[in-house]
């Protein structure tokens, strides 16, 4: 088996438990490589090893997006919806066959004649400047009304407990086959954030006092014109995901979100 692995953070490859892991890997006879964004993956690649935390694991997904090859996420960061495997189950997991691999969706971001951008959470547009910043929105071609607001995002439900959670989105559960729109720091007091049908067609726009605003996939962020037109769509199946079998999404949730942490629920 041929494995390529990706890091943030070199000094995790010298973290004893991802060093047994890897000695785990080499003695069941996997040939490990260290990959780098720019380089891309070396062919017969059977799976991309992210280390690191979610945002590592969002790195790791640009590297592998379109190439069929799955991306296994080791925890070394915080949360870990996304990395939610300890180094010390890599190797039975991977030498044994196990696991689950599932397909995601990303997102595609155009505008001018620029190369898209892909997105495995969102994308998102916001201001640059002090002044609030005009949205408009057409969804398969039809407007809404215009969001007064710092920003906007365009989520898939991957990203669902990412930005948009912090801006006041709904949880989707992964496999929903939905995008969320949703205002960052709306100035409207009657905009909610709004779920679609995975297959629409998003296009922003906007009316803005700055010459710039700016433009976010994941974690990379660029300036672009104000006068551009940001068309979103999703690409079904653009990431493969290998987890260890069930979704643990909801013990996710209630582990590491505490969602419905009460005194009532305590058992």
């Amino acid at each position: 088996m041929k494995l390529a692995y990706y890091t943030k953070n070199p000094c995790d490859l010298q973290d004893p438990s991802i060093e047994e892991m890897f000695s785990s890997l080499r003695a069941g006879g996997c040939d490990c490589y260290e990959v780098m964004p720019q380089a891309g993956l070396a062919p017969g690649t059977d799976v991309l090893v992210s280390i690191g935390g979610d945002g590592t694991f969002l790195s790791a997904s640009h590297i592998a997006a379109m190439t069929g090859v799955p991306v296994l996420g080791v925890n070394r960061g915080r949360l870990g919806f996304l990395s939610d495997i300890k180094p010390g189950s890599v190797a039975q997991l991977l030498l044994q066959g196990g696991g689950r691999v599932e397909a995601r969706t990303m997102l595609s971001a155009v505008y001018g004649k620029e190369q898209p951008l892909i997105a495995l959470n969102e994308v998102s547009v916001t201001r640059v400047g002090t002044g609030i910043l005009g949205i408009d929105v057409c969804l398969d071609g039809q407007p809404l009304p215009t969001y007064w607001a710092d920003g906007l995002l365009v989520s898939t439900s991957s990203g669902s407990t990412a930005y948009s959670l912090s801006a006041g989105g709904p949880i989707c559960l992964p496999d929903s086959k939905v995008l969320i729109i949703t205002p960052i720091a709306p100035h409207n007091l009657n905009v909610r954030p709004l779920v679609v049908p995975e297959s629409s067609e998003v296009e922003i726009s906007f009316k803005s006092r700055d010459s710039m605003v700016a433009l976010s996939a994941d974690t990379s962020r660029m300036m672009v014109p104000a006068s551009v037109r940001v068309g979103v769509r999703s690409v079904p199946d653009a990431l493969k995901i290998l987890n260890a079998g069930k979704s643990g999404f909801i013990e996710a949730l209630s582990g590491k979100l505490f969602w419905g942490e009460d005194i009532r629920n305590a058992k």
